[in-house]
């Protein structure tokens, strides 16, 4: 019986282990949405100009707009992203499309005032020639005790 047990829990390691590794692809995603937050922390409109695709789409508690609205946000200061405090990502690779999910609290300024709200947030990269391309940047607010 021990050795059932011990033998059941040494494959439930294995197996978690094996679900726990991140591909370099994955890898490359994740850091690339780092990369994201921290430029739209600086307001580096710019680099998220380049990063954004021309048909991309971008899903906030206020509305959807596309790449040109949501760049000319972020370089007004309309939206500030002043810190993304990451908890948990997941992504999934299906052919030449990555989908990262991000449950974060975001600390932003939106029209001079601060606030702070727990997302579920959705991005979606495709592949491209010239590398990978941000698509969709989709924001769900998390409802948790206290309102947050």
């Amino acid at each position: 019986m021990k050795k059932i047990l011990l033998g059941l829990a040494l494959f439930l390691i294995v197996t978690q282990s094996s679900f726990a590794q991140t591909t370099p692809e994955q890898q490359e995603i994740i850091q690339l949405s780092k990369d994201k937050w921290q430029w739209m922390a600086d307001k580096n409109a710019d680099k998220l100009a380049e990063l954004f695709d021309d048909k991309s789409v971008f899903v906030h508690m206020g509305g959807a707009w596309g790449k040109d609205r949501e760049v000319e946000i972020i370089r007004s200061g309309g939206i500030w992203y002043k810190k993304a405090d990451i908890h948990e990502v997941l992504v999934q690779i299906i052919d030449n499309t990555a989908i990262l999910l991000n449950r974060i609290t975001l600390i932003a300024e939106v029209g001079g005032n601060e606030v702070t709200n727990p997302f579920e947030v959705t991005e979606v990269y495709i592949k491209k020639a010239d590398g990978w391309k941000l698509g969709s940047l989709s924001f769900t607010r998390l409802m948790t005790p206290g309102g947050q």
